[in-house]
């Protein structure tokens, strides 16, 4: 177990390093486009800002109009960023810090002094609420297009998200730092809770779309609420220190301002704390980045704001690969072609490595939209989002998901569809044809490589890799499905599994591993019918009598998967709670014995 501890130990270290980063030129002077009325900061102070995104690509002014007025939702053509400003908040106060997140930029340990302490956190509630701008400081809004659910949306941007600059350290490392839920920006949109509910179509690979409007209504504010900020914070921190590339949270910050929010989306709103997150990360540009320049939908009929504009999307790709991909710059640094095809070859492995440590550590996004893509390979946006409990495939972390687009076991599926449409958004740049050959190339064979390694090292199967290692884990996986077993508490205990020939008897072990499966009564909840038994006989019979159709419906999985429910509820409802326990054992005892002869 201590060649498994070390190897776990340079695993992470190697997921850390993996991080790009863009290197930073010599601290230039910080610009004074805060005002001369802004504070002056003293712990923060040292920051040094150089905003080369703004620099690089094109900006919108706002339209004139009343100071303080906030940002108007509106199209904005043209353009990758619009400047904004920040809206106050009353009585912002801190709820956390991530002090290794903070370390990043150069900020130095708390001190031990009480006083220095609270006099510290003051400065971070004033100005990572965004009631206060630090000098060099330069707010945006970004503007991105994507497909959500499997359409396109046309222009989203970020209406609750703000880019306040690029610090760059001593270290020569540059980061980009972001308010979210820090007020209004061009890209805010009332949210009417639509739901897109979506079926696989034909062969194709394209979605059918279904639309479900519920009853509340969310304003343009451009905020967030205390109860999802804690979560984005602690799950950003806790999918790094799982060496799962991510995005990062310096700190949480809650005030006495409210907001309206449907908590049950039951049509009952109530007001809720307003609160902001400072995310850190190399970038946030993302494959819907690169979606302005969509042409009108067939699907939809909406089109990018910067339809038609390929000289922003040719310096899009000039700013993103010299700035995070400066290898690929400089092999190909005389043919563009090969340059951009470099660099899709690349996005496609990092995000086939993303997905698969996703699945490693049992991590379900929820809303796997192109917006939500990162365009250097991290976890980005934690909307709904969810760790699996008791292993299942087919688990959706996301309500509004109703057709499961988005489950567990579909998040490779989704992550090479997403990649798809980066390639279509990236033409002619890069030709089409080029960038699918690369995709067909490339992604499967990445994923599985960078899975079965993690999987591998999860299972301490370090000493030689055999050819049964992949037969073993799809054993395991099945064998925590059929039992109901926890994903995470299942790995804990075969941890300490005693994996020599000559250890004592597996007696105990496997009382702990059956233990922490699912009972009786969970499983026959898990696994209950979700179709009415009227619509499940009026399916077989149009399976029977018009198949074509049912597949043209896209309900041919479905319908496939609801009669492996009812199949396994009827085995269920004739077990008894003994024959259960006796029948999880007895799987368990036959995995464990063919995991004791790999790990030989």
């Amino acid at each position: 177990m201590a060649a498994l501890r070390l190897t776990l130990a340079a695993s992470l270290a190697a997921a850390r390093a993996r991080l790009p980063l863009g290197r930073c030129p010599p601290p230039a002077p910080c610009s004074a486009s805060a005002g001369a009325m802004e504070p002056e900061p003293r712990w923060l102070a040292g920051l040094r800002f150089d905003n080369r995104a703004l620099r690089a690509l094109p900006v919108e002014t706002p339209p004139s109009g009343p100071e303080g007025a906030p940002s108007a939702p509106r199209p904005v053509p043209g353009a990758c960023f619009s400047r904004v400003r920040p809206a106050p908040l009353r009585q912002p106060r801190v709820v956390a810090l991530s002090e290794p997140a903070l370390a990043l930029l150069g900020l130095g340990a708390p001190p031990a002094d009480a006083a220095a302490r609270e006099a510290r956190e003051a400065e971070a509630a004033l100005f990572f609420s965004g009631n206060a701008l630090l000098p060099g400081t330069e707010p945006a809004a970004h503007c991105y297009c994507g497909h959500q659910f499997g359409q396109f949306a046309g222009q989203l941007g970020d209406g609750a998200a703000m880019y306040l600059g690029e610090v760059c350290t001593a270290a020569g490392e540059r980061w980009e730092l972001q308010l979210k839920g820090a007020g209004p920006t061009p890209f805010s949109r009332p949210t009417e809770w639509t739901t897109l509910k979506v079926n696989p179509g034909v062969n194709s690979g394209r979605w059918a779309m279904m639309t479900c409007r519920c009853s509340s209504i969310r304003q343009a504010d451009g905020r967030k609420v205390l109860r999802s900020s804690i979560r984005e914070f602690l799950c950003s921190e806790a999918m790094f220190h799982l060496g799962v590339p991510t995005t990062r949270a310096g700190a949480c910050i809650t005030s006495q301002s409210t907001v309206e929010r449907d908590v049950f989306y039951d049509g009952n709103p109530r007001p809720e704390q307003c609160a902001v997150v400072l995310r850190v990360a190399p970038t946030f540009l993302r494959f819907g980045s690169f979606e302005i320049f969509k042409s009108s939908d067939e699907h939809t009929g909406r089109a990018g704001p910067s339809v038609g504009r390929n000289d922003i999307r040719v310096q899009m790709l000039d700013y993103v690969i010299s700035t995070f991909y400066p290898e690929i710059q400089a092999t190909h640094a005389s043919d563009s072609v090969q340059r951009h095809a470099a660099f899709f070859r690349e996005v496609t492995r990092r995000t086939a490595q993303l997905v698969a440590e996703w699945q490693c550590v049992g991590f379900c996004h929820g809303v796997l939209n192109t917006d939500n893509m990162s365009i250097v390979g991290l976890t980005i946006d934690y909307g709904p989002f969810g760790f699996l409990d008791r292993y299942d495939p087919d688990h959706v972390c996301n309500a509004s998901d109703t057709a499961g687009r988005y489950s567990y076991s579909r998040q490779p599926e989704v992550c090479k569809w997403n990649l798809q449409k980066l390639a279509e958004a990236l033409d002619p740049a890069l030709p089409l044809e080029l960038a699918e050959a690369i995709l067909a190339e490339e992604f499967d064979a990445e994923f599985r490589r960078h899975y079965l390694q993690k999987m591998r090292w999860k299972l301490g199967l370090v000493r030689a890799e055999r050819e049964e290692d992949s037969a073993l884990v799809a054993r395991l996986l099945e064998t925590m499905h059929l039992t109901g077993a926890d994903f995470t508490n299942s790995f804990y205990l075969l941890s300490s599994f005693p994996a020599g020939p000559e250890s004592r008897d597996l007696d105990e072990f496997l009382s702990a591993l059956t233990a922490q499966c699912a009972s009786l009564e969970e499983l026959r909840l898990a696994f209950r019918p979700q179709m009415d038994p009227r619509q499940l006989s009026m399916m077989l019979m149009l399976a029977q009598s018009n198949p074509q159709l049912l597949a043209l419906i896209g309900t041919r999985a479905s319908l496939a998967r609801e009669l492996e429910r009812v199949e396994r509820q009827s085995r269920l409802e004739q077990l008894s709670p003994a024959e259960l326990h006796s029948k999880n054992r007895s799987r368990w005892a036959e995995w464990l014995l063919e995991y004791r002869c790999g790990g030989c």
